[in-house]
């Protein structure tokens, strides 16, 4: 339950950042110093000056596009763990609360670092959007709706017909992607991060370092939670995968 301070965090840390990004992005505020300070520190400047400025205005419309996403998706998160999920009594090591919250600020200050500081906004919002964009955003939608409603079916297992909260105990989930695989929530994590590198025109190799931790991560996790099924339920599908629907 303690995963909802990471969200909390992230929904201002995140929104924070959003809010100097829109001011960038359509009024034409500067970003701050600091901001600057830290694009200077990541070699971002040095970067920005050998972009074409008509591919500059797709990276600082793509950032702002998946730094929304990733603001969105935490404020659903967060609704979820306060309104959805049913928790257990389990904890989480102090070192891996640490790592959660700092993650959640890196993340967002990476995707801010992807903007050119060098450019002011020229053209108009429907000149922005680009294919990706779209193909990004619909990947994005269709497998935040899927995490949802897996983790609804996980907190229905432990409710009654009424609702009421009867048994913090684990069962066998059934329904949706868990037909497939034991963790589909894990998987749709994935796809989320991978729709964000989508939205950035595929070619971000920063955010596809980020989409790869999310894979190592997630699939560890799901191996673990696969792992228990298996030894404690002896009729537990043979069928099902751990992570990824026919492949692992």
């Amino acid at each position: 339950r303690w995963f909802t301070h990471f969200y909390v965090v992230s929904v201002l840390w995140n929104g924070f950042l959003l809010i100097w990004l829109f001011q960038a992005e359509f009024l034409g505020v500067s970003l701050p110093s600091w901001i600057q300070h830290m694009h200077h520190a990541l070699g971002r400047d040095s970067q920005s000056e050998d972009t074409g400025k008509y591919s500059s205005y797709y990276d600082h419309f793509s950032a702002f596009l998946v730094l929304l996403l990733l603001w969105l998706h935490s404020c659903r998160r967060l609704a979820e763990c306060l309104w959805t999920s049913i928790f257990s009594n389990s904890v989480i090591h102090i070192v891996q609360y640490c790592f959660g919250l700092a993650y959640y600020m890196a993340v967002g200050s990476t995707v801010l670092c992807q903007v050119p500081t060098n450019i002011r906004n020229g053209k108009e919002l429907s000149m922005q959007i680009c294919w990706y964009h779209i193909v990004g955003v619909m990947m994005y939608i269709w497998a935040s709706l899927h995490q949802h409603r897996c983790l609804v079916i996980l907190a229905n297992l432990r409710k009654s017909k009424s609702g009421k909260v009867v048994s913090l105990s684990h069962t066998v989930p059934s329904g949706d992607w868990f037909e497939r695989v034991s963790c589909p929530h894990y998987f749709a994590e994935l796809l989320i991060y991978v729709s964000m590198a989508v939205t950035l025109g595929f070619h971000n190799v920063t955010w596809w370092c980020v989409v790869m931790y999310v894979l190592f991560n997630q699939a560890l996790a799901a191996v673990l939670c696969h792992e228990f099924y298996q030894k404690n339920f002896s009729s537990y599908p043979k069928h099902r995968k751990a992570f990824i629907p026919f492949v692992f």
